[in-house]
């Protein structure tokens, strides 16, 4: 077990410099940065208006790469949105803050994706938000992965696991993960255990009243609507168009899995990046561990930004989940700076290099070093 060298890290001070810079941050949110939330949403939409307004005409990339923008878009302002990021921005319209964005019937309208929004917030904004790569953290890649990990299969195997996985990621991991997460806090509060999850073993099992509900809210609604009714609404046009739209949004489904699952996932699974044993137990700790479990990717450029859904800057997210993306592009560098003030390490590598790090994870080809407080360790 590798135990981390803290004593040469001034946590308190790294914790100080970065409070400042929080609140520095806060003071200075104005206008532009619920302009620039609009400009962001506005070029989703664009994206999906140009996809459907060739995707009739027959199966083309064009279509299927603006349409799995357009998803990726509604994620991405759901993320930042869902975590508040907006709502201590001055005059923000209340439907693009946490408590209103993607909730009850703006579901529907805001973020009507695989997974149930409310679901989203508790297992994303808290379980891992609050719990990065420790035990508690749903999304701990190398151990919800860990039959892929230790079978004994050619590598090419495992590569093609991943690319179906990857493909169906948000139905087969998002969608119940959420779901369990949020189904676990609310029979804690009333007292009771939570005794199973949807799994892939009862995905199809519609006896079971959470599967039930999986199916009910989430699975039968987005395919309904997607891969239903937006395709035979082209049916005026000919049964060829409407042929052409369902399969040109089935290719931008799978293109979006990859898509988010290739930006999204590295950020946090590599050998460079560490694991933690057990909860955080200050917010020294929980300034410290965001730093050693995350990695960035090249920053700057709205373009940029937006294709890899401003997880990019996932070191600055998770120091401060509560931002605009306009504040994490302008705190990126002093943040790094900080860093390496007080020697902590700030990992930043393209999108490709880790995702090569995560498949070796993945396929068991390398490990997350885990790491728990020097005063605990024996």
């Amino acid at each position: 077990m590798a135990t981390l060298d803290v004593a040469r890290i001034d946590a308190a001070g790294f914790r100080r410099e970065l409070d400042a810079l929080r609140a520095e941050t806060i003071a200075s949110l104005g206008p532009n940065d619920y302009r620039h939330l609009r400009k962001m949403e506005w070029a989703g939409r664009g994206l999906t208006l140009l996809g459907y307004a060739l995707a009739w005409i027959a199966v083309n990339p064009v279509s299927v790469v603006a349409i799995a923008l357009g998803i990726t878009a509604r994620w991405m302002l759901m993320h930042h949105i869902g975590h508040g990021g907006y709502d201590r921005v001055p005059g923000v319209p209340a439907r693009y803050t946490k408590k209103h964005f993607a909730l009850g019937g703006r579901r529907w309208l805001d973020w009507f994706d695989w997974i149930e929004p409310s679901a989203w917030n508790h297992e994303h904004n808290h379980l891992h938000h609050y719990h990065t790569s420790e035990p508690a953290d749903p999304d701990l890649v190398d151990r919800n992965l860990v039959r892929l990990r230790d079978l004994r299969a050619p590598r090419w195997f495992k590569w093609i696991a991943l690319f179906v996985g990857g493909s169906l990621w948000k139905l087969w991991y998002y969608a119940p993960s959420a779901l369990n997460g949020l189904t676990a806090k609310d029979r804690l509060a009333k007292g009771a255990p939570h005794q199973h999850f949807v799994n892939t073993y009862n995905f199809w099992d519609l006896r079971d009243p959470l599967v039930r509900r999986l199916w009910t809210w989430s699975v039968a609604p987005y395919a309904l609507f997607h891969f239903v009714i937006v395709p035979c609404a082209f049916l005026p046009l000919g049964t060829g168009a409407a042929t052409a739209v369902l399969i040109n949004r089935v290719l931008a489904e799978v293109l979006a899995n990859l898509h988010t699952f290739f930006v999204i996932v590295p950020s946090h699974t590599a050998s460079d990046l560490i694991a933690f044993e057990g909860p955080i137990r200050s917010k020294d700790e929980f300034y410290l561990r965001q730093a050693l479990s995350t990695a960035n990717y090249p920053t700057g450029g709205d373009t940029n930004d937006f294709l890899h859904m401003w997880i990019n800057y996932q070191i600055e997210h998770h120091l401060f989940p509560d931002l605009p993306m306009t504040k994490y592009r302008a705190i990126q560098p002093r943040v790094k700076a900080i860093c390496a003030t007080y020697g902590v390490p700030y990992i930043q590598e393209s999108a490709g290099a880790r995702f090569l790090r995560l498949v070796d994870v993945c396929t068991g080809h390398a490990d997350m070093p885990r790491w728990r407080p020097v005063a605990q360790a024996a």
